[in-house]
Parts: C-alpha cells; sequence; structure tokens
C-alpha cells in the first residue's frame, strides 16, 4: 500500500511497523510541513525508512534535531579506543561497527546477532527514537528486525493482560558485553538498571505497548525467579512473533528512524571478518509512562 503526501510518498512495509519515505532527499534543510507530515507517519508506523541518503554527520545530526533534543549516547566509547576523524563524525554520534584499528573497535556492539531490545531501557528516561545510518554493510546478513509492541500488547490473551496490569519490570544491561546479562554472577549495582513499567502508555495518544524484551528485561516484581522467567518468557513470545515484524534488508545510504517505546529491534548476525559501519543519533525522551497511570503522569 502506498500513498503520497506533498512532496514524498509513503509506501507501507509490513502490516504493523514500518513505511519506506520516498521521494525526499534528507540531507537538505526541511520545511516546517515537510517535518510535520513526516512526524505523522512516523507516529502511525513507528519505522520510517529512507534509501538513497547521503549523509554526513552534521546534515544527519541537523534532520535528527527536527524531531527533538538531541539525545544523550547510550554508551561512551572506552578512552583507549581510536576516535575516527573526518567528516562522517562527530563528538554527538554514536558508531556501530565491527572495524577495528590496532586491535580495538571504532566503535560499539560491533560483532554478530543481537538479540530483540529496547534501546536504553535500562534508563530513567530512554532516548524516545534512534536515526541509523548506513556508511559501510557486509556482503550479506547484518539485517534489522523490528517488531511492533501496540500489537504485541493487543494480542496478549485476557489472562496475560491482568497478570502484568501495574506491574514493573527490571531493566538491566552492560553495553560492553552487548549481550544477556546472569545477573546471578554480574552485581547489579555495576550495571545500568532501571525498574520500569511492564506495559507503556504513548505520551501522545495514550496507546499501550509492552515494554519488554528478551535481550534486556530480566524479573518481574512482585514474582520469584522461576514464576518471573517463565511470564518473561511467554511475553517474549509474544513480542517477537513473526507476524507482528519488519526485517530490515540494509544498501549503502539507508537511513532509519524508530520509535524506540513502542517497537523493539534485533540483529541478525553477520560475517565477523567483513566490515560493518553504521552511525546513530538519538532524541531524548521522558521517564516512561506506565499505562495504567493518569493522563500526563511519569513514572
Amino acid at each position: 500500500m502506498s500513498f503520497s503526501v506533498e512532496p514524498f510518498s509513503i509506501e507501507k512495509l509490513s502490516p504493523h511497523v514500518g513505511a519506506e519515505i520516498r521521494g525526499l532527499d534528507i540531507s537538505r534543510p526541511l520545511d516546517a510541513e515537510t517535518v510535520r507530515a513526516l512526524r505523522q507517519a512516523w507516529l502511525d508506523h513507528l519505522l520510517l525508512v529512507f534509501r538513497g541518503q547521503t549523509l554526513d554527520a552534521p546534515a544527519q545530526q541537523r534532520f535528527v534535531e527536527y524531531f527533538g533534543t538531541l539525545g544523550l549516547r547510550g554508551a561512551a566509547l572506552p578512552s583507549n579506543r581510536p576516535r575516527p576523524e573526518g567528516p562522517d563524525y562527530n563528538s554527538a554520534a554514536m558508531l556501530v561497527s565491527n572495524i577495528r584499528q590496532n586491535g580495538k573497535p571504532i566503535g560499539v556492539l560491533p560483532d554478530g546477532e543481537m538479540w530483540f531490545h529496547h534501546d536504553m531501557s535500562y534508563a530513567a528516561a530512554p532516548n524516545r527514537a534512534s536515526f541509523l545510518y548506513s556508511l559501510e554493510i557486509p556482503s550479506r546478513g547484518g539485517e534489522t528486525m523490528f517488531a511492533c509492541m501496540y500489537a504485541a500488547y493487543d494480542n496478549l490473551p485476557p489472562r496475560l493482560k491482568e497478570r502484568i496490569e501495574g506491574r514493573r519490570v527490571l531493566q538491566a544491561f552492560d553495553e560492553v558485553q552487548d549481550s544477556r546479562l546472569d545477573l546471578t554472577k554480574v552485581p547489579l549495582a555495576e550495571v545500568k538498571h532501571q525498574w520500569q513499567p511492564i506495559v507503556v502508555a504513548h505520551p501522545e495518544t495514550g496507546r499501550r505497548a509492552l515494554y519488554v524484551s528478551r535481550l534486556i528485561s530480566h524479573e518481574i516484581e512482585g514474582l520469584d525467579a522461576a514464576e518471573s522467567q517463565a511470564l518473561l518468557d511467554e511475553l517474549c513470545d509474544y513480542s517477537e512473533d513473526e507476524a507482528i515484524r519488519y526485517t530490515h534488508e540494509w544498501r549503502v545510504g539507508d537511513l532509519l528512524m524508530w520509535d524506540n517505546l513502542n517497537s523493539i529491534h534485533a540483529r541478525k548476525d553477520f560475517p565477523r571478518e567483513e566490515r560493518r559501519l553504521m552511525r546513530r543519533f538519538s532524541i531524548a525522551g521522558q521517564p516512561v509512562v506506565p499505562a495504567w497511570a493518569p493522563a500526563g503522569a511519569a513514572e
């Protein structure tokens, strides 16, 4: 399904998440009307895809700032890592890359598969959206999968909705390890973590979304360990349902922007000997609003 909104067209990519924006060069300044139309498309589809873009870091940052205040980087590059230079990089950008200089990665989250997750759900005020631009991609693999958390919540049977109503979930992650933590071996105080509502409300529409992921969610408040894990596994099965997904096959010059509160994403494996270089900016968010709170309240 496609339709036009001057000066661009919108091609829906899946029933629940994702739309491609065609006919728009986002390296150039945009007028207010175009930005409003893009924002509505983003609200409608959660994920927007822009193909064939040529963006240096300042141009990407300018586009990001049409949608909000620049967000904090989720992970600081360790001081012993090499710092790339040139127009493709700046201090506000996060590089997601397996490229190494003198044996050390120039970016974060370098290699392999990553399970489904929300970016920075372990923070008190997670970034609202992520903007990822592809500079180099491997010959195969490395696709990014997105799933709609509105649909995940809607698809829950009544018994599960009742069990999670009003509950919180512990989100915890270590960007250096970049895989699921074993909290029986890693002290919680040593990693970034936050108790979050298990069901969130969109800050503008109030629509409910599931806020759990297999990578970062660890414990449901008020349940013993076995019961908590069993419930999390069941919820994650709903959140990762293929029927509510879109899988993006990257090309150089793709810019993807996604709603980081109401969708989750995952990365497929790719050859470690092949270069992959992406540049990410974010826009800042607010403390997450639980679905059961009065409108406008924040936890």
